[in-house]
């Protein structure tokens, strides 16, 4: 009884993992259906195909006939065998179209979704194992959909066609097939639990090791200095062969089902051999009418063509484990289900906002904020960084946030930007504005300078570009580079200096021309100068626009009107620098 309520619930999820794996086939279902008519056609073809040898065999080996009376039959035979080859051609063709569409939809609507979980949730991701998400978990989906599905529709429809037309010559032969063909479906069935379990730790261990190796590859610098090279050697190659393990298990497990497959399937073909032998022989005698050779050979043709469709559908099963420990991982991480087009574009739409959002008349006007007892509490953290901070800040105004290191700035500021909800309390901006929001530790991508700043404004022209490279004094050092902003520096920066790198974060503020600045340490490690320049055109950039900004920076204090302090939440006026 207990095992029974245990298996049940086992069961409707596997049941449903399968309907959402079907669902995923939404956009490519016209092709799939289209591959799948061609494979049953040409499962079809095979019984006038052996109808024409067992013809030509009949006429040539018992009547004696002359060679030209089998040429019917033989251009019958060569017209079904080019229709058969074509209709291959074409199923396969539209099966890889159809598969090449499901991937590329499943690849957009997961980078949807990782989006839609916000920066913060990424941040505790690997990204080597975001990675595996759009390669290897989706390639599982490949054997599944261009080779199970098809599959599992040819096994329905073939080889019940195939067993009628064998009844009607032969119903000893008939029942033979009908008697043994139950075998596979069910030993099928048991192999399939080991081998999705088994599918699901190998794809398990494999983003560990992805992920694992990306790790090691943007820490190679620090590794090589602190001597750890070899350690990190050795942990890769065991986690590699964690993973040589685990694939060889998912192979032993697929080639034990094709081989027991394959013995029931030369095991049933060899009892209607040796039933046809000993009818020959005199040895049987079950049927009224003469068993002729036409008759024997039309039947030990179809037998094997047969099992044939079940003997792919085994070669696939374990495709289909794969997908569904594939899913499976993809919606554990994601933390989503995939239940079809419609509701992944409806979960997908919802941009991360701000605790609370009023409607605001004017779209690109500077907006007003309001702090109500607000309490933040950053991604992971045991307790509140801030506790019932309340302020007003107007249109158009400039808030400086100042305060000791950890008391709470970039965690304002993320929550002023919709990274990261509040635990109590509330944040009111008005909706529509666009926000500009330079942290303290941008991402830059692998690429030109210029390129990471038209993440900003895709569409900015090369005048606007530099325009706002010169503001945010990156021209100060692209100048020097060998190429100018066409200077293609590393991934997260790599080849620029901390103060470098925020300037270009700032600069693609600048670009993008928000209604509301979200300035995270602008300035450090800035010399005097620079700082002062820097200053000055973040000062001319915020005329008629609502800016805050955390700093250490005294200086950065007079082009304020008001001051935040940390954490003691409290508010001063001053007159800024104009």
């Amino acid at each position: 009884m207990d095992d029974t309520a245990v298996a049940l619930p086992d069961a409707v999820l596997r049941r449903s993992a399968a309907r959402r794996l079907d669902a995923l086939a939404l956009p490519a279902r016209a092709r799939l259906r289209w591959a799948a008519a061609a494979t049953v056609v040409a499962g079809w073809l095979l019984v006038p195909q052996a109808a024409m040898i067992a013809w030509a065999v009949q006429q040539v080996f018992v009547e004696n006939a002359a060679p030209a009376a089998v040429g019917v039959p033989l251009a019958w035979l060569l017209l079904i065998g080019l229709l058969r080859a074509g209709l291959g051609w074409c199923g396969r063709r539209c099966a890889d179209d159809a598969v090449e569409i499901i991937r590329l939809r499943l690849r957009e609507s997961i980078v949807r979704r990782l989006f839609a979980q916000g920066p913060l949730k990424l941040r505790q991701q690997r990204s080597g194992a975001l990675t595996e998400l759009m390669g290897t978990h989706v390639d599982a989906l490949e054997g599944y959909f261009g080779g199970f599905v098809l599959a599992r529709i040819e096994v329905v429809a073939v080889p019940l066609f195939l067993l009628v037309a064998v009844f009607f010559v032969d119903r000893i032969v008939g029942t033979v097939l009908l008697l043994t063909m139950p075998l596979i479906p069910l030993f099928m069935m048991l192999v399939g639990w080991g081998a999705e379990a088994a599918s699901r730790r190998q794809l398990q261990a494999l983003t560990r090791m992805s992920g694992h190796f990306a790790d090691r590859l943007r820490g190679l610098g620090l590794i090589r200095l602190y001597g750890r090279a070899e350690a990190e050697l050795a942990g890769i190659a065991d986690a590699a062969d964690n993973l040589r393990e685990r694939s060889l298990k998912v192979l032993r497990i697929a080639f034990l089902s094709s081989a027991v497959m394959e013995f029931f399937a030369s095991l049933s073909v060899a009892m209607v051999a040796m039933y046809l032998g000993l009818t020959y022989l005199g040895m049987l005698d079950f049927r009224g009418p003469p068993l002729t050779l036409g008759i024997g050979v039309f039947c030990l043709l179809l037998a094997p063509e047969f099992y044939a469709p079940l003997r792919r559908l085994a070669a696939h099963y374990h495709d289909r484990a794969g997908a569904l420990a594939a899913l499976g991982e993809l919606e554990s991480t994601l933390e989503t289900t995939f239940d079809g087009e419609a509701k992944v574009a409806a979960s997908v739409v919802i941009s991360p906002a701000p605790p609370h959002v009023e409607d605001a008349n004017s779209e690109c006007g500077a907006p007003a904020i309001s702090v109500r007892h607000l309490a933040l509490r950053p991604l992971g953290a045991a307790h509140d960084v801030l506790d019932d901070l309340s302020f007003e800040l107007s249109a158009g105004g400039r808030l400086a946030v100042v305060g000791p290191s950890g008391c709470g700035k970039s965690t304002l500021l993320e929550a002023f930007a919709g990274w990261l909800p509040a635990s109590s309390g509330q944040v009111t901006v008005p909706a529509g504005i666009r926000i500009g929001y330079a942290p303290q530790r941008p991402f830059l991508f692998h690429g030109s300078i210029a390129a990471n700043l038209r993440m900003a404004r895709p569409g900015a022209t090369d005048a606007q570009l530099h325009a706002a490279a010169e503001a945010a004094q990156v021209m100060a050092f692209a100048a020097r580079l060998p190429q100018g902003l066409d200077t293609v520096i590393g991934e997260r920066g790599f080849g620029l200096s901390g103060g470098e790198a925020r300037r270009i974060a700032l600069a693609r503020v600048f670009l993008r021309e928000p209604s509301l600045l979200l300035l995270d340490e602008p300035t450090a490690f800035l010399d005097p100068q620079t700082e002062a320049a820097l200053l000055r055109a973040i000062a001319e950039f915020s005329q008629g626009r609502t800016l805050v900004m955390a700093t250490h920076s005294a200086a950065a204090l007079h082009i304020a009107d008001q001051v935040l302090q940390l954490p003691e939440g409290l508010l001063s006026q001053q007159v800024a620098e104009r």
